[in-house]
């Protein structure tokens, strides 16, 4: 068997997420605690009780929803250390990156907390008072939504962004922004450039466009003043040796010897995200089981699209947790 660790990105987030395991391992409740510590001191709000109890209005906010997932995520990952469940490739979407770096040893726990609080709040900041919006799009081809989105935003080019009530000197912005599997890429931008994209696909026979529950512009040019600011800090953040091949979002493919991990985490916030090439990669290197840590079974089941050879487990739940162990330990 040669394994992966897959890690969910913001989107798939739900109120109680990680209660279960809170209440049941000793590991997992030490690691929440220790990350409510960690990221008051960047962004003050209390993580269990908002992953527990919710509302899911405030968890979908992209300064909370960046902490509370990768919280359960290292919880979850130090349960399957403790077992003797590493990986030997890791990759996650988005802001599972950086659980999939954590993962690979190349972040510490704590660095890696405070650095996604900090992440959620530069992103939250970036389009403040903007109409933002992202779209999954279904069972359409990359070029034709390429050209789709290149096509609002020429359209709208003599066209001015009203932010937190006032006429700027911005243009309309939309971007393919995921590539997440055959038959779905996700494009992301203002709202309005967004929708305009969206009316376009549908009359090249796009079958189904579906709002997602983000917050923000992800993975596009907008996303630049947050990829600024994280250079910053990013700039002052110890990276260890990779215990784990790490195959990553802006590239699809492991980091080459002459890259940075802060020009390729720097750069990711602000380009398209990869995912579908980064499953192949890891198909072809021979990885055949994947396990997806994160709230839901999204990304088990891009992988079913991609590379259907390759099983799939997803952990959400403590019983998704012993159901896994039993198969690893048998």
């Amino acid at each position: 068997m040669k394994l992966g660790f897959v890690y969910a990105g913001q989107g798939s987030q739900k109120v109680g997420m990680g209660k279960d395991f809170y209440e049941t391992y000793p590991l997992f409740r030490e690691t929440l605690d220790h990350a409510q510590e960690w990221v008051k001191d960047v962004t003050d709000f209390d993580l269990k009780k908002l992953c527990f109890e919710g509302p899911m209005e405030e968890l979908s906010q992209t300064r909370f929803t960046q902490p509370c997932m990768v919280s359960f995520a290292v919880g979850i990952t130090k349960l399957f250390e403790k077992e003797g469940i590493c990986p030997e490739y890791t990759c996650g979407l988005s802001l599972g990156e950086y659980s999939a770096l954590y993962a690979a040893g190349v972040l510490p726990e704590e660095e890696v907390l405070k650095l996604v609080a900090y992440r959620g709040k530069v992103m939250a900041e970036a389009v403040s008072g903007r109409g933002v919006k992202m779209s999954a799009v279904l069972m359409v081809d990359r070029d034709t939504v390429v050209e789709c989105c290149k096509e609002a935003t020429d359209r709208l080019k003599n066209e001015f962004v009203t932010i937190s009530g006032a006429v700027t000197t911005e243009h309309y912005v939309v971007q393919a922004a995921n590539f997440n599997c055959p038959g779905q890429i996700v494009i992301s931008g203002d709202a309005a450039a967004v929708d305009l994209a969206t009316e376009l696909i549908k009359e090249k026979d796009g079958k189904r466009v579906v709002p997602l529950a983000v917050s923000g512009p992800f993975h596009t040019s907008l996303m630049k003043p947050a990829g600024d600011k994280l250079r910053e800090k990013l700039d002052q953040t110890s990276f260890g040796e990779q215990k784990a091949e790490v195959i990553f979002n802006a590239t699809g493919l492991p980091k080459k010897a002459e890259e940075s991990y802060e020009d390729i985490l720097e750069k990711q916030v602000q380009s398209s995200v990869y995912l579908e090439d980064s499953i192949r990669y890891m198909a072809g290197q021979g990885v055949d089981t994947i396990i997806e840590i994160g709230p839901g079974a999204t990304i088990s089941k891009f992988i079913q699209k991609t590379a259907p050879e390759i099983k799939t487990y997803h952990i959400d739940t403590v019983d998704d947790f012993n159901e896994v162990l039993q198969v690893f330990q048998a």
